[in-house]
């Protein structure tokens, strides 16, 4: 397969629904996605307030018009460091049927970019620990693994 060159920008309303999709069609994510109507008041919700901040950014992949990827990034600035700020990059999903065309290789290449661009010291992502493709994916585009994360569910 061909990699594609897809068109990266930021999300509008109207890619609510092909979004959402996207993390639907995750069975490994287990965040309790929906294409139900009734949640969808809740996903516009929350694009609103990522709009909204001055820190995050939630991002499309597009090709031949249709969207095919997502990502959200978040700039963290941190007193450690000397004020030191690190782009984390959120949500990384391409569809499926899409995978292995270099969809999700130019979205965090374009992330890594928009680091640079805005002064971060480093680009940081998060990985479901059963997501060994995905580890290997990022491990090839140069991010290490260097920490161990914690989550805490607040219910």
């Amino acid at each position: 397969m061909s990699a594609f060159r897809p068109a990266i920008r930021e999300a509008t309303t109207a890619d609510i629904p092909a979004i959402v999709a996207l993390f639907v069609a995750d069975a490994l994510g287990g965040h309790g996605d929906t294409t139900d109507p009734h949640a969808f008041g809740d996903y516009e919700t929350a694009f609103r307030r990522i709009a909204a901040s001055q820190n995050d950014t939630l991002y499309v992949a597009v090709a031949d018009g249709e969207v095919v990827g997502t990502f959200q990034t978040t700039l963290i600035v941190s007193m450690s460091g000397r004020g030191s700020a690190a782009l984390n990059v959120e949500g990384v999903q391409t569809r499926a049927d899409m995978r292995g065309r270099g969809i999700g290789e130019a979205m965090m290449r374009f992330a890594i970019e928009r680091a640079r661009d805005v002064g971060a010291r480093r680009v940081q992502l998060t990985s479901n620990a059963a997501r060994t493709d995905a580890h290997r994916f990022y491990e090839r585009l140069g991010f290490a693994k260097s920490h161990m994360g914690f989550k805490l569910r607040l219910e």
